[in-house]
């Protein structure tokens, strides 16, 4: 069973629709024990860091979750916002994330503001840094559907699993064991999207 965390930030619906495409038992999920139970948990998130961080500590989510990811060490899949709590912290909110990695989020800052507007949206690659098996069957030429201000910036460059550029290059997805993160909307990004959720099912 692979469990969609509901903490009230997240784009639910289409992740869910991917992950049944599969054939593969999914749900949301807004109870703590879900989580403790699940096979795999998907951390998706769309919005404010800080908020982020306080309805999953008010829901009871935050010891499960780390139960799962820490003690047993379980697969989970953060994507865009939830990629983002899984670092120290962020510019955005004063709060403490995670702290799986040890990187910061930061906001993007353009020299030209005019070529490359905040947030950042649309379709862009993502570049291979390390063999994954998440990313098994996907091209370094295909792209992903993103959109954000705030990006992961990583101290261990062991972590980074793909860069991408916009004006610069920023870290678009981490990996350390059976954590995995993606700033890309892998839910909006067609055939390469679908495949990535194929893997992360076949973990």
């Amino acid at each position: 069973m692979i469990i969609i965390i509901d903490y009230g930030m997240g784009n639910l619906k289409s992740i869910y629709r991917k992950i049944e495409r599969e054939n593969k038992d999914v749900k949301i999920s807004a109870t703590p024990n879900d989580i403790i139970l699940a096979d795999k948990i998907i951390l998706p998130g769309v919005g404010h860091f800080g908020s982020a961080i306080n309805n999953i500590k008010s829901n009871n989510f935050w010891d499960a979750i780390n139960e799962h990811v820490l003690v047993k060490n379980k697969p989970v899949l953060g994507i865009c916002l939830g990629m983002q709590l899984m670092a120290k912290s962020s510019e955005e909110g004063n709060v403490s994330g995670f702290g799986w990695f040890d990187a910061e989020v930061v906001k993007f800052e353009m020299a030209n503001k005019f070529a490359f507007k905040v947030p950042h949206t649309g379709w862009n690659s993502a570049i291979k840094q390390k063999k994954s098996s998440l990313l098994e069957g996907i091209t370094d030429e295909e792209s992903f559907y993103f959109v954000h201000s705030y990006h992961v910036k990583c101290n261990d460059s062991r972590d980074v699993l793909t860069t991408t550029n916009y004006s610069y290059e920023f870290v678009s997805a981490i990996e350390r064991n059976n954590i995995f993160g993606v700033q890309f909307h892998p839910e909006k990004s067609h055939s390469q999207g679908q495949q990535l959720f194929k893997n992360f099912i076949n973990l």
